[in-house]
């Protein structure tokens, strides 16, 4: 069937009598980023969330919700549609979840976290999924990239979207774990300009202070991505019946991504205990440098010191006070000795 006779069908569909009411002036209420229903990969219309479990119902329709921090009477209502598990609404109302996958009857339930950029910290996020027969709700809290731009991607590809509400989740943590690489690249040219300053001079406490604070937002931002393997493992190895096998390539991509995220994480966090250490070590070269010159004028200013304070002793029989040229030979002595010591430090570095 052509794209062509594929919109001509869903038009159709969606002005049959039996379909559920639309409202074409409807606008979303707060909360509801969207909320369209696809006939074969076709945005067939966008709809009240009121109106979604029947369209849901209806086969080869998938519905799919996109919400921002709803409100608990918001989720309510969509519990209502599809008849969703309480202990996932609460997760979903509540968030602070770690990424899982969590199955309730013939219904699917992920959480997901995601990440931004914000005044150069990491902030984080969580997107919960619902996922049924017919529908797919994602609900968003905290940083989070909105999923718009997904749902216009693959709106320009219907055989793709036509493939139903499994690969709408493939799509969405694709999106999820490829944001976190923009993260990964602003910080891994932070670290470069870290290293470029750390053989230059030792770290300022500003700087430490904030070393320490990159390396701690890679650990929570690796925390949060870790467990994304296991779910993504989970969708991959046929255990989840909401999955078809035929989609199991997608998430293993998806699991592939993840580890790349992972290994780039570790990789910097090692970078970064580098940097700290080099700068300890340059640190620790100048204190010796400046150590060694401290005491190499130490050294030299003693011999002067040495001498005056033997021939400023209150002894009467001291024969060389009494010498004509006394003087003179103990300045040359002096003298001598002190640039002889200057220029064996001088050899050695050490000045």
């Amino acid at each position: 069937m052509s794209v062509t006779q594929i919109r001509v069908a869903a038009s159709a569909a969606a002005e049959a009598p039996s379909d559920p009411p639309v409202d074409d002036g409807h606008r979303h209420e707060a909360g509801v980023i969207a909320s369209s229903v696809y006939a074969h990969g076709v945005r067939v219309a966008d709809i009240p969330v009121e109106q979604a479990g029947e369209w849901a119902r209806k086969d080869g329709h998938v519905v799919w919700i996109g919400l921002f921090e709803p409100e608990a009477a918001l989720l309510k209502c969509v519990q209502q549609q599809f008849n969703l598990h309480p202990l996932a609404v609460e997760d979903a109302t509540n968030a602070h979840q770690r990424p899982k996958l969590e199955q309730y009857g013939d219904a699917l339930f992920v959480v997901a976290r995601t990440a931004q950029m914000v005044e150069k910290r990491i902030a984080f996020g969580e997107t919960h999924i619902f996922i049924g027969r017919g529908y797919i709700v994602s609900v968003r809290h905290g940083a989070s990239t909105s999923y718009t731009s997904v749902r216009q991607h693959w709106e320009t590809c219907p055989t793709s979207l036509a493939k139903g509400e499994d690969f709408i989740l493939y799509a969405i943590l694709d999106f999820i774990v490829d944001n976190y690489m923009p993260v990964l690249e602003a910080i891994h040219d932070e670290v470069e300009e870290i290293e470029d300053k750390v053989l230059a001079r030792p770290m300022t406490r500003s700087d430490i202070e904030r070393l320490y604070m990159l390396r701690r937002d890679l650990l929570r931002l690796r925390n949060a991505a870790g467990p994304l393997v296991e779910v993504c493992q989970r969708l991959t190895n046929g255990s989840v019946p909401q999955i078809r096998p035929t989609l199991a390539p997608m998430f293993r991509d998806v699991t592939d991504h993840v580890r790349t995220v992972q290994e780039k994480i570790d990789s910097l966090r090692e970078v970064l205990a580098f940097a700290f250490e080099a700068s300890l070590l340059v640190g620790q070269s100048q204190e010796n440098a400046i150590t060694k010159r401290l005491a190499s004028w130490a050294a030299i200013l003693a011999v002067p010191t040495a001498v005056a304070g033997i021939y400023g002793m209150n002894f009467k029989n001291m024969p060389e006070l009494e010498m004509h040229y006394g003087y003179y030979v103990v300045l040359a002595f002096i003298v001598t000795a002190c640039l002889t010591l200057f220029w064996r430090f001088k050899r050695n570095g050490w000045l």
